[in-house]
Order: structure tokens, then sequence, then C-alpha cells
């Protein structure tokens, strides 16, 4: 029998989804908790490898057994043996042909960023940080030139071990949600309180390809927050993108506040599509 399970995870204790000799991945976590509460040995599939800090919302694995359980034991019998940072969220029996990884025909990603005077604490380790106000408008026009099929080069890191560049972005969506600016009781009062002195808010850039490359995420938020603080125009990011190397790019950006939400399938698997974690993000 093939099962697929929908899993989240909090990402800062964990070196990755990928196992490792060291155990401390999430993959390493939650193939012991399978076969803990199986009684056998499980090895797992992912939907998509997610890097040292970057969160999970639902990243879709498949396994097979011998075993026959009603879907919801597998959520508690396996969660049972997890370190609460890590939770299935649900389980379905699916069809030998599916495969998490090559079924998927799209992947799903969001980043939450807060801008703030002043550094995170409660959200510390799940959400990136800047200190500079933000120009929206600008972020998702540079944003807006990312979109189809391109060569993305530019946003690889060295260590990418995907066979192409070429990937295919469906979406960039941009939204803050909190006020950006303070309304002061003059312009002296202005004046005195700096550059920095603004209200908090988040944003939440959503992101859609088929696939993406290794860091391709983290580096174009480097190079879309640098069109937001108004260092390069949003017309430098179809540059970047035209250059076709990593060094025309912004240094890589923090994985604090990166969650893969999940991936995207047809609707003949039957599988959800999202969790409650994918609304709870800011």
């Amino acid at each position: 029998m093939r099962i697929a399970l929908g899993v989240s995870y909090n990402g800062q204790a964990y070196n990755g989804w990928q196992s490792q000799p060291s155990g401390n991945t999430v993959q390493d976590q939650l193939e012991a908790a399978l076969g803990r509460f199986a009684t056998h040995e499980v090895s797992t599939i992912c939907a998509g490898r997610t890097d040292a800090g970057v969160h999970g919302t639902m990243q879709v694995v498949h396994f097979d057994t011998p075993l026959e359980r009603v879907p919801f034991s597998w959520v508690r019998g396996t969660n049972t043996f997890l370190p609460p940072d890590i939770a299935v969220q649900w389980a379905q029996p699916v069809p030998d042909a599916f495969h998490s990884r090559a079924c998927a025909i799209a992947r799903r990603y969001a980043y939450v960023l807060l801008q703030s005077p002043v550094r995170p604490s409660v959200e510390a380790g799940r959400v990136g940080w800047v200190f500079h106000e933000l120009d929206g408008a600008a972020m998702q026009q540079a944003a807006d030139m990312l979109l189809g099929e391109h060569d993305f080069t530019s946003f690889r890191a060295s260590a990418c071990q995907a066979k192409s560049p070429i990937k295919t972005v469906r979406r960039i969506h941009i939204t803050r949600r909190g006020t950006a600016s303070i309304e002061h009781d003059s312009a002296a009062t202005a004046a005195s309180a700096g550059p920095h002195h603004f209200a908090p808010c988040y944003w939440r850039f959503e992101f859609e390809a088929n696939a993406f490359l290794h860091h391709m995420i983290r580096n174009i938020m480097g190079c879309l927050i640098a069109v937001g603080q108004g260092l390069r125009s949003p017309e430098w990011m179809r540059d970047v993108l035209a250059a076709r190397s990593r060094d025309a790019a912004a240094p890589t950006f923090s994985p604090d506040g990166l969650y893969f939400l999940g991936p995207v399938y047809e609707k003949e698997w039957g599988l959800p599509e999202r969790t409650a974690a994918y609304d709870w993000l800011p």
C-alpha cells in the first residue's frame, strides 16, 4: 500500500529536510517516527526539499508499507513519536502510480518579512527582517518581470543540483499587513524621530512555479528588497535575469521567513491543497 502524508514543520532546529548522517533533519525525524509506529523501516520521498531553517506548512511525502491502517491512524500514531515542531496533518492512501515529487505540477512558497525599526523577538526565526520602509508597488513591478519561462541562473546557488536552470514562474504576489507609516503631530517631531521611525508591518511574498532552483527564492528576495528600498530600479530585475550570472544579483537573503506551502497536484489524485497553517501566516 502506498500512503501520502501532508507534513508541517518549524525548520529552525533542523539541518533542512533531506536525511543526513547527523540525523538532525526533518526527514530523519519523520522516518524514525513512522518506523516506530509501523514497526518496520520506512523510507519517504518528498515533493520538495527545504534548506536549514526553512519551514513547511504542507510538505507532501509518500512511502510504501505492507500495513493496512485507517488513514487517520497514520496521523495520530506517527505524531505520537514526532517532536512538537513537526506534525503530520493528513494521511491518504494513493495509487502506486502516485509519486510525491514526479506528480507535482507546481510548488508554492511564501516568504514572510517583518518591516520594523526593531528586530523580531517572538517571531525570531519565523520571519525575515528589514529596518527600512519598502515600496510594494516597485517590488511587484520587479517581480512581474520574472513571470514565465526563463533561465534563472542568476538566482541559482553554486551547489544547485538541478539539471536545468530553466523554470516557469507562474505567480509572485506581494501583500502587506499593517500600516507602513506613522502620522506625526508636527514636522519637528518627524524630523527628530529620524529616518527609521515608522510603524512595523508584515509583507507576504507568495511564489508559485513548476520547480525552484537551490536558493532561488532567497536570491530573488534579496533583489526584491533592494528594489523595495530604492537601491535599485524595478527594471534592474530584468537585467539581473538576462545576465545569467549569480554575481549580477543581490546577496542571498535569510531563510528565516521562508515557508514551503506545498506542491500542486492534478485534481484526480484527490489530495488536500492546503492546511490551516497556510492561512495562519501573516
